[in-house]
């Protein structure tokens, strides 16, 4: 059976003597907390289906075990998703979206006074933070069977994450042939997909020195291609 805090607040007659206007605040106001209050259900769900996607995979994953995580009922469940697919996109999507802020924050313009260690720090630290914090995406981005849908737009998210490295890249490469961009650009995000899958098998101090390792492969791979492109200094203004 639902849950009582899921179940819509039925509507009630004026209290006698109660001013109109408030009457009508009052019942304008409940479609709000009820959509409010779906949200906060949607959110605890998303969250329990991320720990079990996390634990068991999304093909042994079962709705029950996703109502049990969230301390539901499987029909509560049920108000809000009909089934274990639903669940997976909903949260792809929004785990996708905050992704794309994270690679806008992280692959943004480098000023050229910046040397490369810094500069692939900076783009490493923010993308291993995002990874971390949410585990899950890597769980559903490259486990198997994953839905269709979920597919799709992680390769459209892939082919725009290549699309901005190789813009950054051709910020400090100019006279770099069009296709050797694009498999610099290439060998980047796989040195960094190969590396992420060993940080989140760590822990602790070790999964920082992968961290370490991961931005030393990047920089040593960079360095012979950059030269002193970054890190320059200044330009005194005349």
């Amino acid at each position: 059976m639902p849950d009582k805090s899921d179940t819509p607040e039925q509507g009630r007659p004026v209290e006698q003597g109660r001013p109109a206007a408030q009457a009508q605040a009052t019942e304008q106001g409940q479609p709000r907390r009820r959509q409010a209050r779906g949200e906060r259900r949607i959110v605890q769900l998303l969250e329990a289906a991320a720990s079990v996607f996390c634990t068991t995979g999304y093909t042994a994953a079962s709705t029950n075990a996703i109502a049990r995580e969230a301390g539901v009922s499987p029909g509560t469940l049920y108000q809000f998703f009909p089934n274990k697919e639903a669940i997976a996109i909903e949260l792809g999507d929004r785990l996708m979206h905050e992704m794309r802020e994270t690679y806008g924050a992280a692959l943004a313009p480098v000023d050229p006074t910046t040397p490369l260690e810094d500069a692939v720090g900076a783009a490493v630290d923010r993308f291993i933070a995002f990874n971390c914090d949410h585990p899950v995406f890597f769980a559903l981005m490259h486990g198997p069977d994953i839905p269709g849908r979920i597919t799709e737009e992680h390769d459209a998210l892939h082919a725009t994450l290549l699309a901005r490295i190789e813009d950054l890249l051709s910020s400090f490469l100019p006279d770099v042939a069009p296709a050797d961009l694009s498999r610099t650009a290439h060998m980047c995000l796989g040195l960094y997909k190969a590396g992420l899958e060993l940080v989140l098998g760590h822990e602790d101090a070790e999964r920082a020195a992968y961290v370490q390792e991961l931005k030393n492969a990047l920089i040593r791979y960079l360095a012979p291609l950059v030269g002193d492109r970054l890190g320059r200094p200044a330009t005194p203004a005349p």
